[in-house]
């Protein structure tokens, strides 16, 4: 009995119909980096100190360089700031009283300079940045960073909930059901960030931005391999999540020519309301629809695809039942992901993959917006390195297989990762060597675990076992 898979081979497997689809859903990839990375340049940390009354007027009053004002004014400030004392303490004293030396203010002020306490940034802080981020807007340093850890937490919360709820979502009713629902939820999520007021609303609405965005990047993967023949099935999903890597140079472009994270937010919320017009030019799945025993909807989707590709679709195809059907009408469970012993073996160790793979890739990420150099330029160098990683897997995957490129991107990422952690501080260049070096790696073994799952399950759980 023919498959969905013998009748692409007369009407196409990658021709006009599915180059289509291929393109609109590569723009959806595109659209998700944002939401994946935006902690990077949303919560950047700028170089900051406590805010001192007084000091800028006795800065003026004494002519003092920048330098030497931070040097008689700042605790421990060793010519950088890298310390705690001078970002989150200051001098408890009162800089506003008349008489104050230029050339010794603290030893004018109370005699003894190593006895001078200390106190807690009562005034806020002073941000050494053109531009503002959630970090200067609500003062998340010192006592309050682990609120910037809290914001990217709620987007990894709403990535866990919302992959197996829009996992199963994409089963049950369908990939575009799914890929609809989600970019509506995520562009009315993305809007609201820009005008709500308060840190608690944004780390709220930033959850449910993870809750749907992720499921979202899974449906269009899923269906974006399953509208295309098998010879081209491993391409098209290593070039959908390349579409992601060449979103990540737009959206460091982007946060370059736009330094205010509100602003920001609204620049690449936007255009994903475009994406709403895919109710007009997306198809369903017909594999899917075959797997849910819709075999008239599959054909009509058949048809609109020859049509499309201006071929004919041969007689003898015209009014058969595919051999997917034989079982009827199939519901995912997380049940099917453990059912048998293969499931079962397949399931965790993807699962370790698939945990290994996200905490390694968000890692580096959040190493570029960290480390001591330039974060753009940072953030430039690490995404580079995942086009090389792409061709790579292209190249090697069906000339010698799945695991030995998958274990030794595996490798080589943690490998680079280890000796990032060993090199000092001040080799800035050499460590941001390294961390693209794993970046690298482990972009090769995130892209080979899509594809992996997807192969190993049926239809029917495919979205499901993504997530």
């Amino acid at each position: 009995m023919p498959t969905l898979d013998d009748i692409l081979e007369n009407i196409g497997e990658f021709d006009r119909f599915q180059k289509q689809t291929f393109f609109v859903l590569c723009l959806l990839s595109a659209a998700f980096t944002p939401v994946y990375v935006g902690v990077v340049f949303f919560g950047f940390t700028p170089e900051h100190r406590c805010f001192s009354p007084g000091v800028a007027e006795l800065s003026q009053r004494c002519g003092w360089s920048l330098e030497e004002q931070l040097n008689h004014t700042v605790p421990e400030w060793g010519g950088h700031g890298a310390s705690f004392g001078s970002r989150c303490r200051r001098y408890e004293v009162d800089w506003n009283v008349t008489g104050v030396s230029c050339t010794d203010p603290l030893g004018s002020l109370v005699g003894n300079r190593s006895s001078v306490p200390l106190s807690p940034c009562r005034d806020g802080w002073v941000y050494d940045s053109p531009g503002t981020s959630l970090v200067t807007e609500f003062n998340l340093v010192c006592e309050d960073s682990w609120k910037l850890d809290l914001f990217q937490s709620s987007v990894n919360a709403g990535f866990f909930i919302g992959s197996i709820n829009i996992g199963y979502i994409a089963d049950r009713f369908g990939r575009r059901f799914c890929l609809l629902n989600t970019i509506l939820a995520n562009v009315v999520c993305g809007i609201l960030l820009v005008f709500v007021p308060t840190y608690l609303w944004i780390v709220i609405l930033r959850f449910l931005q993870g809750l749907v965005s992720k499921g979202c990047w899974t449906a269009g993967y899923i269906l974006v391999t399953e509208v295309v023949g098998p010879r081209y099935r491993r391409t098209v999903g290593i070039l959908y999540q390349t579409a992601f890597s060449i979103g990540l140079l737009v959206f460091d472009a982007v946060a370059y020519a736009i330094p205010h994270w509100r602003w920001l937010q609204l620049t690449v919320t936007l255009p994903s309301c475009f994406f709403l017009l895919y109710y007009w030019c997306l198809p369903e799945s017909p594999r899917w629809l075959i797997s849910q025993g819709k075999n008239d909807k599959a054909m009509k989707i058949v048809s609109d695809m020859a049509k499309k590709n201006r071929k004919k679709l041969p007689s003898h195809f015209e009014d058969i039942k595919f051999e997917e059907e034989d079982g009827g009408k199939q519901s995912p469970s997380l049940i099917d992901l453990v059912r048998t012993p293969q499931m079962r073996k397949n399931t965790f160790i993807l699962m370790y993959n698939w945990f290994t793979s996200s905490v390694l890739y968000q890692g580096l990420i959040m190493h570029m917006g960290v480390a001591a150099g330039n974060v753009y330029l940072d953030f430039l160098y690490s995404a580079l390195v995942e086009f090389p990683a792409a061709f790579i897997i292209i190249v090697t995957i069906d000339r010698v297989g799945r695991r030995y490129p998958w274990a030794a991107a595996n490798l080589v990422a943690g490998a680079a990762c280890l000796v990032t952690a060993l090199i000092p501080e001040d080799i800035h260049w050499l460590k941001v060597i390294a961390a693209c070096i794993g970046r690298m790696g482990i972009t090769m073994a995130f892209e080979m675990v899509c594809f992996v799952n997807t192969e190993l399950y049926p239809t029917y759980i495919s979205a499901l076992t993504l997530t």
